[in-house]
């Protein structure tokens, strides 16, 4: 089984509704995003997924979120901007794009909101 990851940026602000402490203030970070995916396969070039290809399909999301306050956009008008919640939302979105098959899996996307501080999401059990 072969496994990539690569690495994108985003720069967002946010605040988490109904919390006690100073996240519930507008305040912003410089997310790292971790996309991770899984195959077996390789194409006639040696490659699961052309690593240009799947930054591509990752920055079409990034284009939604980089420089917003993510409480008003959605889904994150609805549901509080937490790491959690925008790690599902990105791999929600990404598993749409067409570089995912029977071949190329995604395994997870993690979001790291500071050097120390990150959370994941997949489906897998």
């Amino acid at each position: 089984m072969f496994e990539l990851t690569i690495n994108v940026n985003f720069e967002a602000a946010h605040y988490i509704n109904n919390y006690s402490g100073k996240c519930s203030r507008l305040h912003g970070h410089n997310w790292k995003v971790e996309v991770n995916i899984y195959g077996s396969t390789l194409d006639e070039l040696g490659m699961l997924i052309d690593f240009r290809d799947l930054k591509t399909a990752v920055n079409k999301i990034m284009i939604k979120l980089d420089h917003y306050c993510l409480n008003e956009i959605e889904p994150f008008c609805k549901i509080n901007p937490t790491a959690e919640n925008i790690a599902k939302y990105i791999y929600e979105q990404l598993i749409e794009a067409e570089e995912f098959d029977q071949n190329v899996k995604l395994r997870s996307v993690r979001v790291w909101e500071s050097l120390n501080s990150a959370a994941a999401y997949s489906q897998e059990a």
